[in-house]
């Protein structure tokens, strides 16, 4: 039979115990839920990135086109000048 010692002393390393799991479960939701987040911001991030490089095609395929037209219209200046180009 136990004492009331003993009774006492398993009593508070059972509390202690239960303390320390409570502790490492909430610990544990933390860091799940921070690794939730940390994948959400990532799907964020590689979609602006997408869109970034979107733009980026964009904004290359408009400068050509504005360096085609550019020499097209010095041509047809360079022709107007010589007299080759018809009103």
């Amino acid at each position: 039979m136990t004492s009331d010692k003993d009774h006492a002393t398993l009593l508070e390393m059972w509390r202690e115990e239960k303390t320390k799991r409570i502790e490492a479960e909430e610990a544990l939701t933390k860091a799940l839920t921070g690794d939730h987040r940390v994948a959400e911001s990532d799907k964020i991030i590689m979609t602006k990135v997408e869109e970034i490089e979107e733009l980026k095609a964009a904004l290359a395929r408009a400068e050509e086109d504005r360096q085609y037209d550019k020499l097209v219209h010095e041509r047809e200046l360079a022709d107007l000048f010589k007299g080759k180009y018809e009103k």
